[in-house]
């Protein structure tokens, strides 16, 4: 199975992998993340309500942020609306990664290795209630690979910046939704990444594969 959130949550996380953080901690509600935070079992908090940074978070769910920060070695702990909710729910697929436009090639190519009977794609959307283009576009890029096809990454590009969701960005009425997430959302596969998560200890947790 594969969990796609592009704007923000698996661009966030490939960011912040690509970046050196050691491992991803994955959690639906905030209040784990501070807990487990508290509890040592990761170094940082991460992510978002309503596209803002809750409070006693360490960064927002930005990749833009992320790219800046400090991350060598260290475990994040990262809670979203959409995209960590859907890994908490698909916790037992048989194999399981999260993906964005950014890695999506990596990622496909990763399914196929595995020789899987069926690949199930979810889409996240809007906080996981609401379709969102960005989001569909990236499930089928990986479809279309994983089929053997050569998807166009510009026209995706283009379409997800027609897309109501891309109109928030650089809105100077919504700071938190800063210009340069979007741009970095959409490098499609410019970070050759694999982000599968497993279950360790009880918690579901990424780390970084090397696309090939």
């Amino acid at each position: 199975m594969v969990i796609v959130d592009v704007l923000r949550a698996f661009t966030t996380t490939a960011m912040a992998l690509t970046r050196g953080a050691r491992k991803i901690v994955f959690t639906a509600e905030v209040a784990e993340a501070l807990e487990l935070r508290r509890r040592g079992i990761g170094d940082l908090c991460i992510g978002e309500v309503g596209g803002k940074r809750p409070p006693g978070f360490d960064y927002g769910n930005s990749p833009s942020e992320l790219s800046r920060a400090e991350l060598d070695g260290r475990t994040l702990i990262q809670s979203t609306r959409a995209g960590t909710v859907g890994v908490i729910a698909a916790s037992q697929a048989e194999q399981l990664f999260v993906a964005a436009l950014v890695n999506a090639a990596a990622t496909a190519a990763a399914v196929m290795r595995e020789r899987p009977a069926l690949v199930t794609i979810v889409a996240m959307g809007l906080e996981a209630r609401t379709r969102s283009d960005e989001d569909e576009l990236c499930a089928l890029y990986i479809r279309n690979l994983c089929e053997g096809r050569q998807p166009d990454p510009d026209a995706v590009r283009r379409l997800v910046l027609a897309s109501k969701e891309a109109q928030k960005f650089g809105d100077p009425a919504r700071p938190h939704f800063p210009a340069e997430d979007l741009e970095i959302a959409l490098q499609i596969d410019s970070l050759p990444i694999v982000m599968r998560v497993i279950r360790k200890n009880g918690l579901l947790v990424a780390q970084r594969e090397d696309g090939h």
